[in-house]
């Protein structure tokens, strides 16, 4: 490094260092965050950039626009420490790879634009306010891959996509790792790391530094959003399922020694043949309540019944004869659609309408249900899975199955459930493929908190 490259790369040091301290005098919840990310002087880049480790920089471009408005630099340096906070950088990219670099811009710079302090501030123009009151009424935390699937629906023109990146790119993404390699190993992993500092700063904001985390309740939102656990939907819903035996061969119960030793010794006469009955943990009884009122998105009661669907057409989910009440209830039952075949589930799907569009109340359906086991309705019925906004009459008294509210997260807005209900938050990727299982994956009932999950 010649005498010139090295002025350039210690002013463009203390210009960051600079931006990194006033930021953390406005925001010390940002503390592990801020600090994260070594600088690293990059000539010719798209002005700022970071792969989670390394914060590349343009010297040039950095002390230009540092000249202009130092408030220039504090949001880019901000931009970029949120993108590792909320890990877009090992995000698995979807097809269209531009439209994901621009919505993690846009949800970067709605977060930078909500926070008041002075030190970020700037005035936001016509299209950028128009455009977050359009995001805004339409999601209720704006992710990125809320957004992302938001413009994929609007099918952008060219014209309108190149006036989004103009608006809302900020840094190089070109620095970010691919998702699907894996890091070198003994080394920990920068993802690994950052999912760490997140939580610790969702844990800040919550507790030490509640104060300042009330003027930042986007960025919390969000933070919560991402650090929530993930479960499998398809494991969730075995938690419903009984032990029973069905005719089917189990090969697991074949000793294949004493079949051949028999055939020698007899000629023809095994000793021991497979079991023509095995037994099955699989869904037999089982009771689906979507909540049908107003408040309800008639579009996410749909996707959330077609996801089912899609989980309970597997024969490996349930027996061949089921019994699976499907109903529909606002303020009072409107339909019960009982289904006892898997033909029968996919002719519901097909031809499902909504009824209703009345009040919340949960007790209508406990008490329907309480009905039909009283008049020997279920063999054995193992849970009731409750699809609604939270809002509505709860239940006093638990009832004898287990039950559980299910909450889409485009549509969610956070309600205490009775102590003895379980709460379950999905995103609408959480009810698409399964995922491998890992070790956030809930293996046994009893494991499972009974206020929140």
């Amino acid at each position: 490094m010649d005498d010139m490259e090295e002025k350039l790369s210690k002013v463009g040091n203390q210009i960051l260092t600079a931006s990194r301290t006033e930021l953390y005098l406005n925001m010390r919840f940002l503390d592990l965050a801020l600090s994260a990310l070594s600088y690293e002087m990059r000539p010719s880049i798209q002005y700022m950039g970071t792969d989670g480790t390394h914060l590349f920089y343009d010297p040039d471009k950095l002390i230009d626009r540092y000249r202009r408005n130092r408030i220039l630099i504090n949001r880019a340096y901000l931009h970029l420490v949120f993108h590792c906070v909320f890990r877009h950088l090992w995000k698995p990219q979807p097809e269209d790879r531009e439209l994901w670099d621009l919505s993690c811009d846009i949800a970067m710079e709605f977060l930078l634009d909500s926070l008041p302090h002075r030190g970020i501030r700037m005035a936001s123009s016509w299209y950028r306010q128009n455009f977050y009151e359009e995001m805004q009424a339409k999601l209720k935390v704006p992710t990125a891959e809320g957004i992302y699937r938001m413009l994929e629906e609007r099918s952008l023109p060219r014209w309108e996509r190149e006036r989004l990146e103009e608006e809302f790119r900020v840094d190089d993404h070109s620095f970010w790792p691919d998702p699907e390699k894996e890091p070198p190993k003994g080394m920990p992993s920068p993802q690994q790391q950052w999912e760490d500092i997140s939580r610790k700063m969702q844990t800040n904001m919550e507790t030490l530094s509640r104060d300042a985390a009330q003027q930042a309740e986007a960025v919390l939102q969000q933070v919560r959003v991402e650090n929530r656990k993930r479960y499998d939907y398809r494991r969730f819903l075995q938690k419903f399922a009984v032990l029973r035996e069905e005719p089917q061969l189990d090969p697991d119960s074949f000793d294949p020694i004493f079949y051949s030793y028999g055939m020698r010794l007899y000629g023809n006469l095994p000793l021991i043949e497979p079991q023509e009955t095995r037994e099955s943990v699989k869904i037999e009884d089982f009771v689906i309540a979507v909540d049908t009122s107003m408040s309800c998105s008639g579009k996410l009661i749909k996707a959330f019944l077609e996801q089912t669907y899609s989980v309970l057409k597997n024969t490996e989910s349930f027996f061949r004869k089921v019994n699976i009440h499907v109903i529909q209830c606002d303020e009072a039952v409107r339909s019960d659609q009982k289904i006892t075949s898997e033909e029968e589930l996919r002719d519901c799907m097909e031809h499902f309408k909504l009824i209703g569009n009345g009040g919340t109340d949960f007790r209508p359906v406990f008490r329907y249900v309480q009905e039909l086991i009283e008049q020997k309705a279920f063999r054995r019925l193992k849970g009731l899975v409750y699809f609604t906004d939270g809002r509505g009459i709860y239940p006093q008294h638990r009832p004898p199955y287990d039950v559980a509210f299910v909450f889409l997260q485009e549509d969610y807005t956070d309600a205490d459930v009775p102590p003895w209900a379980m709460k379950l938050i999905l995103e609408p990727d959480d009810l698409e493929s399964p995922p491998e299982p890992s070790q956030d994956l809930i293996e046994d009932w009893e494991d499972l908190p009974h206020y929140e999950y």
